[in-house]
């Protein structure tokens, strides 16, 4: 069954309402760590202990930049794992979105021009636009 662009234009709206319904959300990973504390005399140092923790750390990469929150075991790890899952949620729907669009674009008719002197203007800019790119690299 094809698709019609009313029927993908209700889909788009559907999808920008569950976006606006999403909430807070952050990129990254929250992982579970133990660590060894370095001392001879403690019980982490002892063969087969898994170490100190666990220890719950956020951490993410932006524009190059890592950076990590350690997160308090309760309320806050909670926050936080939520906004990480909203994230996921954030970036499939931005993916299913921009699928849509791409379906509604393909389905949509081409504006005809009737006058010879806007088409002729129409085809001198955009030959211009797409010629500068051409000799720009």
């Amino acid at each position: 069954m094809r698709e019609t662009l009313e029927a993908l234009q209700w889909q788009r709206t559907q999808l920008y309402q569950q976006l606006q319904a999403l909430g807070d959300f952050r990129p990254g990973t929250i992982s579970v760590n133990f660590r060894k504390c370095g001392k001879k005399n403690c019980a982490c140092a002892r063969a087969g202990h898994a170490g100190h923790g666990p220890q719950y750390l956020w951490n993410t990469t932006q524009g190059g930049e890592s950076r990590a929150q350690n997160l308090r075991l309760g309320a806050e790890l909670e926050k936080v794992r939520k906004e990480v899952d909203n994230h996921h949620i954030f970036l499939r729907l931005c993916q299913q979105l921009v699928e849509v669009n791409e379906k509604i674009c393909r389905l949509r008719p081409v504006k005809q021009i009737e006058d010879e002197k806007e088409l002729e203007a129409l085809k001198k800019k955009l030959q211009k636009r797409f010629s500068a790119r051409r000799h720009k690299k």
